[in-house]
Parts: C-alpha cells; sequence; structure tokens
C-alpha cells in the first residue's frame, strides 16, 4: 500500500508561522499589485514545501489472526453430573472448527480449579480474573469473540459491560441441564461461642426447588450420632444443641438427600462453637502473711476470667494477741460455707504456705480430697512448715499430694531449671530462659525436699531435687510447687523468671483448659490445608490415621517439633468432617463448604452472565440443545442468531516492511524556487 505522508523539517508550529509569514507577504504584494509578486509567492511556497518534506510511504502488510478465547470452567461445581465431560467434549469440537476457519486463532483459559490443598479464598467462582490476566498482552482490536464454557455459577462477574476485559461479544455455552433439581441446607445463624453445661441455638433452613413439605436432618456432635429433626422446606428451624465441653463443640447437619438430586454436597453443614466457661473459680487460703502472698493474689486478680475468693489466716486459734479478732478480719472465716456447702463451686483451691492449726479440721480437709477425686483440683505452695508435722502431708491430703516431704529444707541459694519432661509438658515447655540445665534465671533461697512417689516432676531445684510436681488423681488433678520464693522472680531478683507465664500456665492445666493438655491430639483445617498436632510427653510419636469426610483413610507420619510437639499439614479438598486418631485419642476437624459461594447453590443458571451477553451482542446456549455454528461477522453488525455465534473480522494486519521516497528532491526544489524568483525579477525589470 502507498501514501502520501509529510515529514516535515522543523516543528508543524513552526512551518505554520513561516506559512502565515509567506501569505502575509503575497497578500501585501497583491494589494499593491507589485509585478512579479506572484512568481515570489510560487517561490516561498516552493521553499515551504521542501520544508514540509512530502514523501511517498509504501508499506508491505501482513494479515493477523483475530483471537477467540474459550475459557473453561473447572470450579467444584462443575464436577457434578458430567457437566465437565460434557466441556471437554464441547471444546474439542470447538478446537476443530476455529483451528479450520482462516484468519482465527484460538486461545483457551482454564480458570476456577484450586490446587490441592490449597484453601478457597470463599470468593466463588472466578473466570473474568484469569481471563483479564490472560488477555493482558493483546491489543483489544485484535480481539473476535470470547466463549465461557461454565454452569453460570460465576461470581467475579462485572456490573457493566465496559468492565470487561476484552472487546467483542461475549457468548456462553451453559453445561447444566435445565431439569436440574437439588435440596439445599443452609445454616442462617449459630453462636461462635457458648457456654460448658449450656446450651446454643442453631438456625436451619431446607431450599429444595420451590418444593414444600418438610425434610428430615440428621444431627452429630463431635462425629457421635445425637438424633435428628423434621426442618420445614423454606422455613427457618431453630435447634438446641448442648456444649459439653471446653474448646471446639463440632455439630454435623445432613438433610436427607431425595430421588434425581443434582448433588449431596450441599446437603450437609458444619457449626463449630467453641465453649468456653463463664468465669473461673478459685479460692486461695494462704495460711499466714509472706511476701509471696501478693504475687499469687496479683495473678489471679489480673485474670480477667478468674473469680478469686482469697483468705489469709492472720492468727490461728489458741496463739495469743493483745489485737481483737474483729480487727483483723472483715468477717468470720466462713469454713463450713467454702469447703462443705460450696466447695464443688470452686474449679480450683490453692493451699499457699499453709499449715495445720486447727483452723480446718481433718473433715474438710477429706472434702477436698474427695473434691480432687470428683473431678477438682488442688495446688498446695509449699512453705518450710510442710516439712513439719503440721504440714499438710499429715492430713488427709496426703493421700492425693504426689511429694512426701523428708524433712529437710534447702535454705541456699539454687537456679530451677526445667527438667527432660518438662520440657515437653505444656506447663514449662519452651520457657524463655530455659536453657538445659543452666536456665538464665534469677535464684531462689529456700526449697522443701520431697521423694516425688507419684506424678511428673517439671522443674528442679536444689540438687536436682523436684521443684515443681504435677499428677492426675481419680477425675481431678494435683500440683505442688516445694519453694515459697517464686515472688523474687516477682520482683526483678537478678533479673527474675516467667513467674507469671509457669503460674498461669499451670492454674489453667489444673483447671482442664484443653490447650494446655499434656497428651492431645488436634486437627485444625486453614489455608494450608489439615493441620494434625499430637502432643504427648514421650519421645516417640506413632503415625496417624486421617479419615477424610468421603471415608477415604491414609496414614501420616508426624514430624518432631519442640514443646513435646509432632506436627503434619496435608491436603484437605473435601467437605465434612475428617477423622484424626493415634490408636488412643481421636480429634475432628470441620470442614464446611470449602467455598461457601461456590457450594451454596450448583444448579446451572443463565442469570448471572445474561446480561453482560445482551450488552456485548453474544449469544447463550446450553449444550443440550446442540453446539452453535461460528461465523464471521463485521465489527459492528449482529454477532449471534439462532443455532450460531458470530465472530468478528477485525481485518487486522501488522507492517513487514516500510519503505520511504522524497516527493520533491532537493535540487528540484532548489531549481523551482531560482525560476520563480529569476522571473519575478524580470516582470520587474519589464515594470521599469
Amino acid at each position: 500500500m502507498t501514501a502520501l505522508a509529510f515529514d516535515p523539517l522543523f516543528d508543524w508550529a513552526v512551518l505554520a508561522g513561516l506559512g502565515g509569514l509567506a501569505a502575509a507577504a503575497a497578500a501585501l504584494c497583491a494589494l499593491r499589485r507589485a509585478r512579479g509578486g506572484a512568481w515570489r509567492a510560487a517561490a516561498l511556497a516552493a521553499l515551504w514545501l521542501a520544508l514540509a518534506n512530502p514523501v511517498l510511504v509504501e508499506e508491505e502488510r501482513e494479515p493477523v489472526a483475530d483471537l477467540v478465547t474459550v475459557v473453561v470452567d473447572e470450579s467444584p461445581s462443575q464436577r457434578i453430573d458430567g457437566r465437565a465431560a460434557r466441556a471437554e467434549d464441547a471444546l474439542r469440537e470447538i478446537s476443530e472448527r476455529l483451528e479450520a476457519m482462516d484468519g482465527v486463532e484460538l486461545r483457551i483459559v482454564r480458570a476456577g480449579a484450586r490446587p490441592a490443598g490449597a484453601a478457597s479464598s470463599g470468593s466463588g467462582t472466578e473466570l473474568f480474573g484469569p481471563l483479564a490476566r490472560s488477555l493482558a498482552d493483546v491489543p483489544r482490536r485484535r480481539m473476535a469473540a470470547t466463549v465461557l464454557l461454565t454452569d453460570g455459577q460465576v461470581h467475579d462477574a462485572p456490573g457493566r459491560a465496559a468492565d470487561l476485559p476484552f472487546a467483542g461479544p461475549l457468548h456462553v455455552l451453559l453445561t447444566g441441564s435445565r431439569a436440574e433439581r437439588d435440596r439445599i441446607l443452609f445454616v442462617d445463624a449459630a453462636p461462635a461461642f457458648a457456654l460448658v453445661g449450656g446450651t446454643a441455638k442453631i438456625g436451619v433452613r431446607v431450599e429444595d426447588d420451590g418444593a414444600g413439605g418438610s425434610a428430615r436432618v440428621a444431627l452429630s456432635q463431635d462425629g457421635r450420632a445425637a438424633g435428628g429433626f423434621a426442618a420445614p422446606v423454606g422455613a427457618v428451624r431453630e435447634v438446641e444443641v448442648e456444649i459439653g465441653h471446653a474448646g471446639p463443640n463440632v455439630f454435623e447437619l445432613e438433610a436427607a438427600g431425595r430421588p434425581g438430586e443434582l448433588t449431596m454436597v450441599n446437603n450437609r453443614a458444619l457449626v463449630e462453637i467453641n465453649g468456653v466457661r463463664e468465669r473461673l473459680r478459685v479460692l486461695l487460703i494462704s495460711g499466714e502473711p509472706h511476701p509471696g502472698e501478693r504475687v499469687w493474689r496479683n495473678f489471679l486478680k489480673a485474670d480477667p476470667s478468674v473469680d478469686l475468693v482469697h483468705f489469709t489466716i492472720l492468727r490461728p486459734p489458741g496463739k495469743p494477741g493483745v489485737a481483737p479478732v474483729r480487727e483483723l478480719a472483715l468477717i468470720a472465716f466462713p469454713v463450713r460455707e467454702l469447703f462443705e456447702v460450696k466447695l464443688d463451686d470452686f474449679d480450683l483451691v490453692i493451699f499457699d504456705r499453709y499449715r495445720r492449726l486447727g483452723v480446718l479440721p481433718d473433715v474438710y480437709l477429706e472434702n477436698v480430697a474427695r473434691y480432687v477425686e470428683r473431678g477438682g483440683a488442688v495446688l498446695e505452695a509449699a512453705g518450710p512448715a510442710f516439712a513439719s508435722e503440721r504440714g499438710l502431708y499429715r492430713s488427709a491430703l496426703g493421700g492425693i499430694l504426689p511429694g512426701a516431704p523428708t524433712g529437710r529444707v534447702f535454705e541456699r541459694g539454687f537456679k530451677p531449671v526445667v527438667s527432660d519432661v518438662g520440657g515437653r509438658h505444656p506447663v514449662t515447655a519452651e520457657l524463655p530462659g530455659a536453657d538445659g540445665r543452666r536456665s538464665r534465671w534469677g535464684r531462689w533461697f529456700r526449697q522443701v525436699e520431697v521423694g516425688a512417689e507419684r506424678g511428673r516432676t517439671l522443674m528442679l531445684g536444689a540438687d536436682s531435687r523436684p521443684l515443681l510436681i504435677v499428677d492426675r488423681v481419680g477425675e481431678g488433678r494435683v500440683a505442688q510447687l516445694l519453694s515459697d520464693h517464686i515472688w523474687l522472680w516477682a520482683r526483678g531478683f537478678e533479673t527474675g523468671g516467667p513467674h507469671s507465664r509457669i503460674l498461669r500456665r499451670l492454674a489453667h492445666w489444673l483447671m482442664k483448659e484443653p490447650e494446655l493438655e499434656e497428651r492431645g491430639l488436634r486437627a485444625v483445617l486453614d489455608r494450608r490445608g489439615l493441620t494434625i498436632v499430637r502432643r504427648s510427653l514421650d519421645p516417640g510419636h506413632p503415625p496417624v490415621e486421617v479419615v477424610a469426610p468421603s471415608g477415604a483413610r491414609r496414614t501420616v507420619t508426624l514430624t518432631p517439633g519442640a514443646g513435646g510437639r509432632a506436627l503434619a499439614t496435608i491436603p484437605a479438598d473435601e467437605t465434612g468432617l475428617y477423622r484424626v486418631s493415634d490408636g488412643e485419642r481421636t480429634a475432628l476437624a470441620a470442614s464446611g463448604a470449602l467455598d461457601p459461594r461456590e457450594y451454596a447453590d450448583m444448579r446451572s443458571t443463565p442469570d448471572r452472565l445474561a446480561a453482560l451477553v445482551r450488552a456485548t451482542g453474544g449469544g447463550l446456549r446450553r449444550l443440550e440443545d446442540g453446539l452453535p455454528s461460528f461465523r464471521r461477522v463485521r465489527p459492528g453488525r449482529l454477532a449471534s442468531g439462532g443455532g450460531w455465534f458470530g465472530l468478528v473480522a477485525n481485518r487486522g494486519y501488522r507492517v513487514a516492511r516500510m519503505t520511504e521516497a522524497p516527493v520533491l528532491p532537493a535540487a528540484a526544489v532548489l531549481a523551482l524556487a531560482l525560476g520563480a524568483l529569476a522571473l519575478a525579477w524580470r516582470r520587474e525589470g519589464e515594470g521599469g
């Protein structure tokens, strides 16, 4: 193709100014009727034209194929009812037809799938985002059409055609059938937390394509059947469930299927309600005032979940004194009320440097021992009196305390250290400054010597003697801290130590907080997949068995970690309840709809894309009606009709080679200008 173009020697603004001056000079000559004025104007015009530099441009063009993009939906909803197979069959036939057409290039984009083990973003099926990224390198003038092979459940479609990432018509081929029917179970409301021992309400709704009546819904709690109920179709049914324990309570609901149902995946729903205790009630009995008493009180009062009742025995019966009793206490010590009537209301009883001086009769200490065996908790923070005949070990509590005093008390400096077992126990594992047998903590200066007859020794003191012992007694738990000098850490003596962390963990372990179980198995679903955490006091970690919601079983080897834990993370792309077992314990992890928007409605529908199809002039058709034919159409013309989809013929090209030749050679322009000036001078000479 040849065309005339200009390659000016100066900017067009400069040439315009020169042209204006030349025109003004020519006009002045015309007004004065000067001889030779026309020839001078011709000479100026020739010079101006030379500066504009007209050239003949010859282009050698090559046609560029128009791009047709086919987007294949590979989202989870495409995996049911043979949709994926129909989409692949249609893609194969479309590819054959388009490859046989001249001037058409095919690009296939697969979108909507999630890599194995990757968690969903919760945003549903995304096709237009991947399509935009695929077309980032393509000029819009090359785009002939975009074809979507999908069930219509697309959640990132723009609201306006102007926001589409492509030009040309949008054609949609639906992979689903018109006759699809599906039953869907929704959880409309469920609390995230509830009190242990109480109840919570879950709002359940069943949708069934406009059908009436009711649907039977089965209920299970923590993997065990918990009955069922009838839910009216189209209405919310509130179900009351019991919160049996602290930590996650997993409820699984499943609506019974019906004949011809599209899928059972969205008949299930999982609800996880975290059980919490209303208040942790602690009874602290200090046998006498001492510097460490305030440490215990401040620690327990600082915890907003703890309701503390604290008594300090200032003067035991029989001790002489001049101060009247009413000036030593605001109220009388309610021994019977605390240790007989309301003892079971407490989650933990702490004896801080307590010695038997007749304040608590033996019958009440027997009540405390029975309270532990029934599930209560006792912590003995021992002082020097524990080694004497007046210590608690010489009472009814001796049967539940794991450490028996020898009668010796060490009165010298020592640094507490964590034992080998303590390094794996959740109470003392991974404490800052616990550097094996050479801790970086400050010293203590008193310790009661005991023989550890039962339980586990978590910390060692002077001469590697037991300093902190924990044990399980019946349904309850007991701990002994065999020194009253932990307050030195609270005061920062010799850089102090992690007193608050130890006391908090110890108190919560005694009160059976789930995250502090020393032998535990947890399973957590997150974006990485299913994470399994097994905690044990034993060095070895045998493999665990994982049962997926579909019933598939696999054995998983755990990798040892710090603090007595062993971990593993595996892919989890099924909806339902995962069960993890190590032979002794079972952990449950609830995987609800991996993508709520994707699973909420899996019926094929044209509604989400119909407006965009109309706005772009495209077509919409179900594959069950047959694959349409494809034809080329001019830009701006109708791009769809009965049984056919149009592909815009943009007639694009690229310039393979281009040559330029000047229209006015420099010598010719110079000759024209000089000739015109000579003629102008001649005319002026004739006039003289």
